[in-house]
């Protein structure tokens, strides 16, 4: 899942799969454009293809959420119509105008990298382990609440691999990001009063489940909020827009 900043920008990665990340990293660097370099030296963008490992273990796991009856129509609503309107801006608003240079927006330092196996950790894996012990203990309201928040943080995993190709711009991988990060917050909120609305409940789940429900869904808060408020908006996109811009002025 994707922070927004590149093919794999991603605001949730799994530990192996940063790793993977990192080894595919330096294998491009060293053979790719040496090979596959355009005559104006451009290096080659990612090809749009098929489905990426993660993308389909995020698809999985939205089919799971979505066969559950736990996600309503609004958060499938949602999906559709950012998929349509990703395609829509992206013919009439923001078309492809490849950079001089596919340097990455911002740079993969390890800081950057834990950041993203924090996010990773706190915004996924968590989550899924709340809600398959939940099902343990049939705490239905506990998963019911922060089923929407994996659903659409799966969505926009899947998203975020479509977007990140030759097909499309700058503009509209920042739009994913920001447009998902956005609603989840909406989501998080509602898993909150969901949590904290459990008082006298400890005879229906135990009291250590409580507590660990409310903790993860304040974490999430708070790292996503950052996320959208420190991080995309007055990070990312601004650079994203400039290395578009400056492209297209080229160009």
């Amino acid at each position: 899942m994707s922070g927004g900043v590149g093919p794999t920008y991603n605001d949730i990665s799994l530990p192996k799969e940063i790793q993977e990340q990192e080894h595919g990293d330096d294998d491009l660097q060293t053979t790719v454009p040496k090979r596959n370099e355009t005559s104006s030296g451009k290096p080659p963008r990612k090809k749009a293809g098929f489905l990426t490992f993660r993308q389909l273990n995020s698809l999985a796991v939205m089919i799971i959420l979505a066969s559950s009856g736990m996600v309503s129509l609004e958060d499938f609503a949602f999906v559709v119509f950012s998929f349509i309107y990703m395609y829509f801006i992206s013919i009439v608003a923001f078309p492809d105008a490849r950079p001089l240079h596919e340097s990455r927006v911002i740079p993969h330092t390890k800081m950057f990298r834990l950041y993203m196996l924090t996010a990773g950790v706190i915004g996924l894996l968590l989550p899924v382990a709340y809600i398959l012990h939940g099902i343990f203990e049939g705490d239905k309201e506990g998963i019911k609440a922060a089923a929407p928040h994996l659903f659409l943080l799966a969505s926009q995993v899947f998203m975020e691999g479509v977007a990140f190709t030759d097909r499309f711009s700058l503009p509209i991988q920042v739009f994913v990001p920001v447009f998902y990060n956005s609603r989840r917050i909406f989501t998080i909120a509602e898993w909150l009063r969901s949590e904290f609305s459990k008082v006298g409940e400890e005879h229906a789940v135990s009291a250590m489940r409580v507590n660990v429900g409310r903790g993860l869904a304040v974490a999430n808060m708070v790292l996503w909020c950052y996320n959208l408020f420190g991080f995309l908006l007055p990070v990312f996109l601004p650079r994203a827009f400039k290395k578009y811009y400056s492209a297209t002025k080229v160009n």
